[in-house]
This record gives structure tokens, C-alpha cells and sequence, in this order.
């Protein structure tokens, strides 16, 4: 399957971190300068994960609001099965379009979350995505970095299921990040997430504008 033109970024940190927040603000700047930023059909849109399918969403559902708790390669596997129909139905055609997507978590969320802080392995968890991934990765990874104490006392309202793990879950979670900053230097930004939103969101939008000016200019 081919990569296509378009560029790919994702958002990644610690439930409670801002970057769902940070994830609109960057598609909002990305608009305004002009570039062909979330899906075709919904321009300007956050692709979130899981979800962002028909299949996806209805995982989401099971693995963040359901009454049961699955196994931690359940777990794992349903994350990578919302992955793969997102890959294949979502970001490879619009990619394929020269679109540029902003994702709210992708495969580095699996690895922090399941590979780390349920202790399954980050090559064991990146193992079993692989297929799936079709050899996609982001062409930029922003890690919002942020003490998962102050993470969680962000936390409004009723905590999904993830959300509801505990503090010292979340500093495990906190710890993975870490880990995969590490193993792919090449494409993984740490952002101090304790500023001010605004600041933060110039960060972002500079390491952003300078991939896909990068890209840009590999381009034949």
C-alpha cells in the first residue's frame, strides 16, 4: 500500500496531558495557513484512537466505556484491530491525497499504555500492530510531557475506564513515554505540557510547519 504525499502527525501523553486540546489548536493553526489539514471529508477534523471508523468507534466503546475489563493482550489486540481499520479505511487513502492528518494518539499509545504500563513489552505490542500499520508512522510524534499528578487532577467528569486506572498506572504510562521518546528519536518531540496553552500550542505549530516544510522539499 502506498504512503502517499500527505503528512501525518500524531499527539501523544498521559490521560489529562491537553492534547486533545493541543490536537484542535494545531488543526486550527494548520487551517489558517492555508495547508488541506484533516480528511476530505471532514476538513479540519482531529482524527482520533481508537476510533475514527464505523468498526473503530464501536471498539472505543468496548475498551473505554464498557462494564467489563479485558485482559491485557485482549486489550492490546482490540487497540491494534481499531488501528488497522483506520489504517486501511482512513489514512492511507487520504494520505494518498495529500492530505495532512492530525492524530489524537496512534501506535505510541499501545506501546506506553499496554506495552509498558501493563507490562506486555513495547517490541511485543509493536509486533503485533505491525501488520496492521502497513509500515505507517507518523512523520511527526509531539509528546506532551506533564507530572501524571497534575494529568489527573486536569481529569473532569466521569473517568473512562483507562482514566480510572490510578495514579501509579499512569506514572507506568508516564514511564513508557519515556521509553518510546527513546527508541524513535527520529520522529518524537518531548513538548513541556506545563505552560500555558498558548505557548504550548506555538511549539506545536513550529514543529509541525517545519516537517511538512521538510517534506515538502523531499518530495520528487
Amino acid at each position: 500500500m502506498r504512503r502517499g504525499a500527505g503528512i501525518l502527525i500524531s499527539l501523544e501523553g498521559c490521560d489529562g496531558c491537553g492534547k486533545s486540546t493541543q490536537a484542535r489548536l494545531l488543526c486550527e493553526r494548520l487551517l489558517a495557513a492555508g495547508l488541506p489539514v484533516g480528511p476530505a471529508g471532514a476538513p479540519g477534523a482531529v482524527v482520533r484512537e481508537p476510533g475514527g471508523t464505523a468498526v473503530g468507534e464501536r471498539i472505543r466503546d468496548v475498551l473505554l466505556h464498557g462494564t467489563d475489563h479485558p485482559e491485557p493482550w485482549t486489550e492490546a489486540l482490540l487497540y491494534a484491530a481499531a488501528r488497522a481499520e483506520l489504517v486501511a479505511r482512513v489514512l492511507l487513502p487520504e494520505l494518498e491525497r495529500g492530505r495532512v492528518l492530525v492524530l489524537d494518539r496512534f501506535v505510541d499509545s499501545s506501546l506506553a499504555y499496554q506495552g509498558h504500563a501493563r507490562a506486555l513489552g513495547l517490541a511485543e505490542v509493536l509486533a503485533v500492530n505491525e501488520p496492521g500499520l502497513c509500515g505507517l508512522l507518523p512523520d511527526l510524534t509531539v509528546l506532551l510531557a506533564l507530572d501524571p499528578v497534575v494529568c489527573m487532577g486536569r481529569l473532569a467528569g466521569s473517568p473512562d475506564r483507562i482514566e480510572g486506572q490510578g495514579l501509579a498506572f499512569q506514572r507506568r504510562v508516564a514511564e513508557g513515554y519515556e521509553l518510546v521518546a527513546r527508541r524513535f528519536p527520529e520522529r518524537v518531540r518531548v513538548v513541556d505540557g506545563g505552560r500555558a496553552s498558548g505557548e504550548v500550542a506555538r511549539e506545536i505549530a513550529e514543529l509541525a510547519l517545519a516537517t511538512i516544510e521538510s517534506r515538502a522539499g523531499r518530495q520528487p
